[in-house]
């Protein structure tokens, strides 16, 4: 009985010593992460991140500073997804829209309530680009571009739409019909 409650206790030993020489695995994408994450090259991305805050509730999760000051590398999370953001680098191969007189793109934001952050948005410096209004695809959405020229499209989901009934109501909407809407 002593050997096999010695033979027991060693292959317990055994095992518990391969797990802790085990290493952990690493997740290829890190918790709290989405597959896809915006990366905003701002310039005066500090105070863009104070505006983000203002503008869509954003909670800022980290920062980096780089060598003169510049933002190096920062994190804030909008809803659950991250987007990520820096100053612009003379290195690196983006350019903020102040640079290049214009955006490429536009974040867009699913809300629970497009209305109250799209005012809010406005009120904190945000230019409305395209009013909110009820869209062919099931959404309420509208355009606005923040103090630093980048553009931003807000929705909330308000119908399930079938892809048959989108094409429909987007070719009516294209054809200036104004059957566009359910």
């Amino acid at each position: 009985m002593a050997k096999s409650a010695k033979a027991t206790n060693a292959r317990r030993a055994s095992r518990a010593a391969k797990k802790k020489a085990a290493p952990r695995r690493v997740r290829p994408i890190p918790a709290g992460y989405h597959t896809a994450t915006p990366y905003l090259t701002i310039r005066g991305a500090a105070e863009a991140i104070e505006f983000y805050k203002k503008a869509f509730g954003a909670k800022e999760l980290m920062r980096l500073a780089a060598p003169g000051g510049a933002l190096g590398h920062a994190e804030i999370r909008i809803g659950d997804s991250v987007v990520m953001l820096s100053d612009e680098f003379p290195n690196s191969p983006t350019r903020p829209p102040a640079t290049l007189g214009g955006t490429t793109g536009y974040v867009f934001l699913y809300v629970p309530d497009v209305d109250r952050t799209f005012a809010q948005a406005v009120a904190a410096g945000a230019r409305v680009t395209m009013p909110l209004a009820d869209m062919f695809w099931g959404d309420r959405f509208g355009t606005l571009l923040d103090p630093f020229g980048h553009a931003w499209g807000l929705a909330t989901h308000k119908e399930d739409v079938t892809p048959r009934e989108i094409a429909r109501r987007a070719q009516a909407a294209m054809a200036g019909t104004g059957e566009a809407k359910a």
